[in-house]
C-alpha cells in the first residue's frame, strides 16, 4: 500500500484552504493520505477558535473530505476538532476511497495544559480498520508515547499504526526514538505525520516518518514542508514477524499487573 504523509505548516483557522491542500495531496497517486493532528483548523489556535470551528463527525467538513476521497479514489485520515453535544474532542476520521467513513477516534491521552484546557479526553479504545487488505490502527500524537496503545492495536490485528501529530520542539525523541521502537517491538509499520513551522506559542518539529517492523525508517522528512511518500511492504512485514516473533513469544500472565497500577 502506498501512503503519503502531509507535512505542512498549519493553516490556522482556514478550513476551506486546508480542504484545498488535502485535495491537492490526494492527487499524488497514493492509496492513503495522512494529515497532521487537527489539520482542518490548526492545533494551537486557542480554545475559543477551536470550539467555534468544531464540527460533528458527520458535519460539512466530513462531507467535503468524503467528496475529495471519492473524486480522487484516495483514502484519507485527517485530524479535526469534533463536537459532540457541548464537548469538543481532538479527533481523526478515516475515510475510504469511495467516500465511506471507515472509523473515527478521539485522542485518549491529553498532553499538558494546552490539550486539557481545550478538549475532553476520548474514552473509547483506538480502532483497527481494514483497508486494502491492511489492518490499520489509529492513534493521535501523545497516544503513541504510551507503549500499551500500540501493543493493544498490534494484538487487535493492526499491521500499521497511523499517528497524526502536532509534535513541537524540543521533543524530537518521539519521532527519532519512540516511533521506530513502537514499530519494532510490535512488528508493525508506524506512520507519523507532523506539522512544520510556527503556530501560536509552538514551533513544530517536522520529522514525519514511516518506521518499519525491523525498526528501520524507510521514509523520513526533514524540517520543511513536503509530502512524504512511502510503500508499506506486505512481504517485508511477514518476514520481520517470522524472524522477530515478539507477539508470539510474550508471556502476558507475567505482565497483568501493568494495567492495575496507580
Amino acid at each position: 500500500m502506498r501512503i503519503a504523509l502531509l507535512q505542512v505548516e498549519p493553516g490556522s483557522r482556514d478550513v476551506a484552504g486546508n480542504l484545498r491542500r488535502l485535495a491537492d495531496a490526494c492527487g499524488a497517486g497514493v492509496d492513503l493520505v495522512v494529515t497532521p493532528e487537527m489539520f482542518l483548523t490548526g492545533y494551537d489556535i486557542g480554545a475559543a477558535a477551536v470550539h467555534a470551528l468544531a464540527e460533528p463527525a458527520d458535519g460539512p467538513s466530513a462531507a467535503a473530505v468524503a467528496g475529495i476521497a471519492r473524486r480522487t479514489g484516495t483514502a484519507v485520515l485527517y485530524g479535526y476538532p469534533e463536537r459532540s453535544g457541548r464537548a469538543v474532542f481532538d479527533a481523526v476520521q478515516l475515510v475510504g476511497p469511495d467516500g465511506t467513513r471507515l472509523a473515527g477516534y478521539r485522542k485518549t491521552h491529553l498532553f499538558g495544559d494546552l490539550d486539557r484546557s481545550v478538549f475532553e479526553a476520548g474514552d473509547d479504545p483506538p480502532p483497527v480498520v481494514e483497508l486494502h487488505g491492511w489492518g490499520l490502527g489509529l492513534l493521535i500524537c501523545y497516544d503513541v508515547e504510551f507503549p500499551e496503545t500500540v501493543r493493544g492495536l498490534a494484538l487487535a490485528g493492526a499491521d500499521a499504526v497511523l499517528v497524526p501529530t502536532a509534535n513541537m520542539l524540543p521533543y524530537d525523541a518521539v519521532p527519532e526514538v519512540l516511533v521506530p521502537a513502537r514499530a519494532h517491538e510490535n512488528q508493525v509499520y508506524v506512520a507519523y505525520a507532523n506539522f512544520v513551522g510556527r503556530e501560536g506559542s509552538l514551533d513544530y518539529g517536522g520529522l514525519s516518518r514511516v518506521a518499519g517492523p525491523t525498526g528501520a525508517v524507510p521514509a523520513r522528512a526533514g524540517r520543511g514542508a513536503e509530502v512524504l511518500v512511502a510503500e508499506l511492504d506486505r512481504a517485508a512485514l511477514a518476514d520481520s514477524r517470522r524472524d522477530t516473533p515478539y507477539l508470539a513469544d510474550r508471556r502476558p500472565e507475567l505482565y497483568r499487573g501493568l494495567a492495575d497500577g496507580p
